[in-house]
């Protein structure tokens, strides 16, 4: 055997026998004492210790009628109530928001279209003017065509 220190022994140095050797059993139980294969029986009873722990969460829970999930209950019927006025109002001022926005497109159009008439009646304007302009210089050629 292999001694690193005081009280310490190797444990490769332990002989290891076959399956049939006492030594080799009771070091390998003395090693694992910690773990204990459950059986069916044990297993079961877990089983049903779980069910009623679960049966007994279920009963401990306050019914209908207790003031506290009374409370809870109001406090989530206000929380509901809340945001739906948070989003009407959201909603409104949403409407409102595309309703100036319709407004200021409808604004700017019709600016446009002023803009556009406008220059259209001075192009008109123009024309006339130069029209005259041209009429007056012809009728001046003419004029001093028949002096002669």
């Amino acid at each position: 055997m292999l001694a690193f220190c005081a009280g310490f022994t190797y444990l490769g140095a332990i002989p290891r026998g076959g399956a049939s050797d006492p030594e080799s059993e009771s070091d390998k139980a003395s090693f694992m004492s910690g773990f204990k294969e459950p059986n069916f029986a044990d297993r079961q009873k877990a089983a049903m210790q779980a069910r009623q722990d679960i049966l007994n969460k279920f009963r401990a829970k306050p019914g209908l009628d207790d003031p506290e999930v009374k409370r809870r209950q109001a406090e989530r019927e206000a929380q509901a109530i809340a945001r739906a006025k948070a989003k009407e109002a959201k909603d409104a001022a949403k409407a409102e928001q595309k309703r100036l926005e319709a407004e200021a497109a409808a604004a700017e159009a019709a600016r446009i279209a002023r803009e556009k008439d406008e220059e259209a009646a001075r192009l008109v304007a123009l024309e006339a003017e130069q029209k005259a302009k041209r009429d007056a210089r012809y009728a001046a050629r003419k004029g001093k065509g028949k002096k002669k």
